[in-house]
Formats: structure tokens, C-alpha cells, sequence
């Protein structure tokens, strides 16, 4: 049995493939001080409601955007499932697919994974927007080939900002708010907050369309990309797995390399 671990800035998400089906994930708080012994203290009973042993897993595959917190990952690895993880980004890890910039290595590890998972998934030219502490959109080629992207805050930090940096405007929830304008600081927050969001991405995929010059499908991602359906213009899916996908892609490619060895 796989073990997937997706290490975001904010949250991290642990996920199990029995080689046919996903059978579980769950999601944790992104946290460097926590150690292996806290996360298999964390996450065996979890597996245990499964009906799942840690000696049921086998293989293990990591993405990590908080290199401070890899250490700890990679001993829960080694030290509750004895196996060796693969680690995006490493260079004995393949792939398999073109990095069409000229800085390939500043390239997120998570922003790979998705890329991936997402060429697997639909076909043609793409624009995967993650929406996590950051919101990105990542061109993904017809061959599967990044080709680049945007990079802007995620809206819980936009949200955070607004509330650290003005003393009169309230910590308040993300939600879809029912006019426009807003007849309570709360509402105008909500509005600004939510609607801004949903014309800052739709606006930034009519524009990378224009240039690309071909037809792209867009496909969403993310913690809390599921606020935007039904919202968004130009999101034409929403696929909550794309990074669980991606990386069972990366180790199925690198598992066949090893055993063709």
C-alpha cells in the first residue's frame, strides 16, 4: 500500500492507495515542529478506523514546499513504515515530463504534482489553479510539459493582511455573500474579499488564454477551491485530488525504473 504525503505551508494531507483505489485521507495542520513519533501518534489510529496496519504500507511519496518540515516525514517513513520515500524534487526522482523555464529548480515541488496530475487526467493544453496559501495558475502543455505561471496571495492570507493591518476590520469567515454591496463592513469585506478572488481568477485566465492562443481546459484545485463553484466563469473543473493523482503518477513512473533495473 501507498502512502502519499502532500505537504503544503498551511495544511498537509495524507492519503492511501491500495494500488486500484484511493481508501483514505485525511488532512492535518501543517506544523516543522512536529516530529515523526507526533504525526504516526496522529495518524495510526486513523488507519486503525480503516481497518489499515502500518505494516500494510510499503512505498511512500513525498511533495514538501516546507524543507524544514521534510526531515520529519522522512523519518516517519523510515521509521514506522520501513521504506525509503521518493521525495519530489530530488534529482534520482524522475518526472518524466519537460520544464519549459529557464529555472527549472525554483520551481515548487506541489506546483509539479499538480501539473502531472492533471495531464493524466485531461487531455490538451491546461491552466491548473491551486488555491491554498497561495493561489497559482500553472500552464501545462499538451505533452504534459510547465510551461510557467502566476503566482498571487492565497485569500485566507489576503484576508489575514486586511485584518492585521486595519484595526477596525473584523478576522471574518470566506463566504459567498448575497449582493454585492455590502451594507455592513462585514458584507463589504465579504464581498470584496470573495468576488475579488473569483474576478482575479477569472480575469487572469481570460488573459494567459489570449496570449497562449490555443484552447485550455482549467481545472481547480486546492483547499478552498470548492468556494468558488458555481462562482467562476472560466474554472471548467474542480478536481480535489489532483495532487494524490499527480504523485501516485510520479511513483507508478519510478517504481517501473526500478524495477526495469
Amino acid at each position: 500500500m501507498l502512502l502519499a504525503i502532500d505537504v503544503g505551508n498551511t495544511n498537509t494531507v495524507f492519503a492511501l492507495h491500495d494500488g486500484e483505489d484511493w481508501v483514505a485521507m485525511w488532512r492535518s495542520a501543517t506544523d516543522a515542529r512536529r516530529t515523526a513519533d507526533d504525526y504516526i501518534v496522529w495518524l495510526e489510529p486513523l488507519m486503525n478506523m480503516r481497518k489499515v496496519s502500518s505494516y500494510d504500507i510499503d512505498a511512500c511519496v513525498i511533495s514538501c514546499v516546507v524543507p524544514q518540515a521534510l526531515f520529519n516525514f522522512r523519518n516517519l517513513a523510515r521509521r514506522y513504515f520501513a521504506t525509503e520515500p521518493l521525495v519530489v524534487g530530488e534529482a534520482s526522482v524522475e518526472l518524466g515530463v519537460p520544464i519549459r523555464i529557464p529555472r527549472p529548480e525554483q520551481v515548487g515541488a506541489d506546483r509539479l504534482v499538480a501539473a502531472i496530475g492533471a495531464h493524466i487526467a485531461y487531455p490538451g493544453a491546461l491552466i491548473v489553479i491551486d488555491s491554498g496559501t497561495a493561489t497559482t495558475l500553472d500552464i501545462v502543455g499538451p505533452d504534459g510539459g510547465f510551461e510557467g505561471g502566476i503566482i498571487s496571495p492565497g485569500i485566507n492570507l489576503s484576508m489575514r493582511a486586511l485584518h492585521d493591518a486595519a484595526a477596525q476590520l473584523p478576522r471574518i469567515a470566506i463566504q459567498r455573500p448575497e449582493k454585492i454591496i455590502g451594507d455592513s463592513t462585514v458584507a463589504a469585506m465579504q464581498t470584496g474579499v470573495f468576488w475579488g478572488y473569483i474576478d482575479l481568477i477569472d480575469g487572469l485566465v481570460r488573459r494567459v488564454k489570449e496570449e497562449y492562443g490555443q484552447p485550455m481546459t482549467v481545472i481547480a484545485t486546492g483547499g478552498v477551491a470548492s468556494l468558488f463553484e458555481g462562482a467562476s466563469a472560466t474554472i471548467d473543473h474542480y478536481d480535489q485530488t489532483l495532487m494524490e493523482s499527480g504523485l501516485l503518477e510520479i511513483y507508478r513512473r519510478n517504481r517501473k525504473g526500478s524495477d526495469a533495473k
